[in-house]
């Protein structure tokens, strides 16, 4: 059942649906979700095979778990990790390190390595995440603003999204010519309400791109993307990728670091941005985590299938209880993320702090609407994770501005998922 008024407290609509349901909701969710669920093992069984051919391949070995100090010469344990991650994503080359502070600094390297005074940069899918206004220069204060893409003298311009919610395709081909030097294609919605790319669209984007300008460089943010779906943006048209290891790709184990893969060239550029020109990807001593990067890999396509069938539950049961959700649980997903949209600030923070208040480290303390450097607005973020910052770990967070959304993503295992959800729906039961 659904209502018009959705600013009345989340304890009145739990107490409601009490009310009008006696069935076990999580159970007559999953049974309903059990196709749904059956494609994200297939998907899951699918990229687990890949990876694994890619560690074959590569003959990795104990001995690629070394490490060396100072300035990382000579790192074989290093060069067959890029190798892997390049194989995986069907790239010329790869570069994972992790020296990378965030996937914000990853897509940076990217940007700044690979435009010059003069380019023009577009985004393709409205304007891109918070963080990235700063790195682009449309955001932020004025002393931010003196090191970003623009102060640069990087071009910059952004194809409104269709309706505000999708890609506007019949609009690219007149945004981009002979002077455009890269597309920025963000998978992810990010703080946004508009749907992710699904690796068709974004090849529809490459197609549209490549027929107006073969030498532009499609470059696909990737973050939260990796292994929902049998493909990668590589395989579609895209000429870069980037994102973070703390979110997919590092299974949930990884301490730090990103990756970036694609066109050997463009790789080149974006590590000479990292380290320095002359050292590129020769350089950089990993502090013995290639262990953990190849482990956090190899589980990757396992967490990222639990987190999916977390965010399609939710999906499902958010519904039933009588708020919006995107994408909806029948829908096919192109990264981990499930907005829940309460259209006021007090379910947003009720939801944030219930998901912190099971979270397995500090679970004990209440989350509260802050400025985060490089957000506009205030940000409530519940994130109880081994590793700071993690959004493969279980996690929920938010802007404090209309429509007032809950992100939810992650989850290292279902189970988690489940029994976060379950308590939200039934903590007013006893």
């Amino acid at each position: 059942m659904f209502f018009k008024d959705k600013s009345i407290d989340l304890y009145f609509w739990l107490q409601y649906y009490k009310n009008i349901m006696n069935n076990d909701l999580i159970k007559q969710a999953e049974q309903a979700l059990k196709n749904e669920f059956e494609k994200i093992d297939d998907i899951r069984d699918f990229n687990q095979k890949k990876v694994l051919e890619a560690f074959i391949n590569n003959k990795v070995a104990p001995e690629h778990f070394y490490t060396v100090s100072g300035y990382g010469h000579d790192d074989l344990g290093r060069e067959v990790l890029d190798r892997v991650f390049a194989d995986v994503f069907k790239a010329e080359k790869a570069l994972v390190r992790v020296h990378f502070a965030s996937g914000t600094h990853t897509l940076a390297c990217c940007l700044f390595g690979n435009l010059r005074p003069g380019d023009k940069l577009v985004s393709v899918a409205g304007s891109p995440y918070d963080t990235m206004l700063e790195v682009i220069g449309t955001a932020g204060d004025d002393e931010t603003k003196e090191d970003s893409l623009i102060a640069h003298g990087v071009l910059y311009e952004e194809i409104p999204l269709k309706d505000g919610n999708s890609v506007d395709f019949d609009n690219i081909g007149k945004f981009i010519d002979k002077t455009v030097k890269m597309v920025l294609i963000q998978r992810s919605k990010g703080y946004s309400t508009r749907k992710s790319l699904s690796i068709d669209e974004i090849e529809k984007i490459c197609n549209i791109v490549k027929q107006k300008n073969p030498d532009c460089i499609c470059f696909v943010d990737n973050c939260y993307g990796e292994f929902v779906d049998t493909k990668e943006p590589l395989e579609v048209g895209a000429d870069l990728i980037a994102g973070s290891l703390i979110k997919n790709p590092g299974g949930g184990i990884v301490e730090a670091g990103g990756y970036i893969a694609g066109k050997e060239k463009y790789v080149n550029k974006a590590a000479n941005r990292l380290t320095a020109p002359g050292i590129g990807c020769e350089g950089g001593a990993m502090f013995n985590q290639h262990r953990l990067i190849f482990q956090g890999l190899f589980m990757a396509p396992s967490v990222v299938a639990d987190a999916v069938k977390g965010a399609v539950l939710a999906a499902y049961v958010f519904e039933k209880i009588g708020f919006d959700s995107a994408p909806k649980y029948y829908e096919k997903r192109s990264d981990i993320i499930q907005n829940i949209i309460f259209n006021a600030p007090e379910p947003l923070e009720h939801f944030c702090r219930t998901i912190q208040s099971l979270s397995p480290v500090n679970g004990y303390v209440t989350p509260i609407p802050e400025y985060v450097p490089g957000y506009e607005d205030k940000i409530i973020m519940a994130g109880g994770t081994f590793i700071e910052g993690s959004t493969i770990e279980l996690s929920a967070d938010g802007p404090m501005r209309s429509p007032y959304v809950a992100y939810m993503q992650g989850g290292l295992n279902y189970a988690h998922v489940k029994i976060a959800i379950e308590k939200i729906v039934n903590r007013y039961k006893n």
